[in-house]
């Protein structure tokens, strides 16, 4: 096909159409396979190493890219900035200790709970209140009530379960800084982030962190973790109604449980299925049927 050809089949209106969604699916399955190659680090530097790795290079690079030196601030702002970065750092280090010892698709699935509860926090109406069911019906699932190879550990669940609080409270605080330029409150908030995680991160793996190679595969999972699906979603966020975003959104527990099988080989009990099936399918209703001005799941967590 010559780039004349091949100019004219992008500036089609199907392909103007399907460009962003193949944007939105291709940030879930990177930042998926992103994670669970990140994953992969943690026998050598640990959940706290790797996480510090994640969230202390996305700093650097976000501060490289939008330079949030350039616009001022208030004092409120200083504070409301402090607030969004911290739980910005608790999220990302708690869900990859998480990762520890539940797998990955479970862990964004529990995760989940978070933000959709924020979501049906005001629910009022009937199928509202089935989503709710459909939630707790797929957290049920997957509680550890009894021991055997398909029982979850009680510490890696907790972990996730705060991961999802900590997004929640991302959202709300994230939406008190929507007066300020978006990179400059993401940069700044990441970097408010590294603060938090890095120390835990140096304090568990040392000297480790400083090995070449081990700093070239830290630098790789803030790039397929963070960096290029954050900008593949805003790529999505321009043409993709926040509604829709929100719905094929939900699908990303599913998506990181199939990465999670593939790359680190995690099987899942049909009843694990099952649970990310009704959670998927109570996040897909909560969205769809919330007015837009509501708070709806936001995309991924950077």
């Amino acid at each position: 096909m010559t780039s004349l050809a091949l100019k004219t089949h992008l500036n089609s209106p199907l392909a103007a159409r399907l460009i962003p969604y193949l944007a939105l699916f291709a940030g879930m399955v990177t930042l998926a396979c992103g994670t669970s190659f990140a994953k992969t680090l943690f026998p050598v530097i640990g959940a706290e190493g790797t996480s510090a790795y994640r969230v202390g290079i996305s700093a650097i690079l976000l501060v490289a890219v939008f330079r949030p030196w350039r616009f001022r601030l208030t004092r409120a702002d200083v504070g409301a900035i402090a607030l969004y970065g911290v739980v910005l750092g608790a999220m990302n280090l708690s869900f990859y200790m998480a990762l520890r010892t539940i797998p990955l698709g479970l862990a964004i699935a529990i995760e989940f709970m978070g933000p959709l509860t924020l979501a049906l926090i005001h629910s009022r109406k009937p199928i509202h209140f089935a989503c709710i069911g459909l939630a707790v019906v797929g957290l049920g699932l997957l509680l550890p009530l009894k021991a055997g190879a398909g029982a979850l550990d009680p510490v890696g669940m907790a972990l996730a379960a705060f991961a999802g609080l900590c997004w929640a409270l991302y959202i709300v605080f994230g939406k008190r800084l929507s007066h300020l330029h978006a990179g400059q409150s993401v940069a700044l908030g990441m970097s408010v982030a590294a603060l938090v995680v890095v120390p835990f991160g140096v304090a568990h793996a040392g000297a480790a962190l400083l090995n070449p190679a081990i700093i070239l595969a830290g630098v790789a999972v803030a790039i397929f973790s963070s960096a290029l699906p954050y900008s593949l979603e805003m790529v999505a966020l321009r043409s993709i109604p926040k509604r829709t975003f929100g719905v094929v959104l939900s699908a990303e527990p599913a998506v990181g449980a199939l990465a999670g099988l593939v790359i680190l080989h995690e099987h899942l009990t049909g009843q694990q299925w099952l649970a990310i099936a009704a959670i998927v399918a109570a996040s897909i209703g909560a969205i769809a049927t919330t007015r837009e001005t509501r708070v709806p799941v936001e995309p991924s967590a950077p």
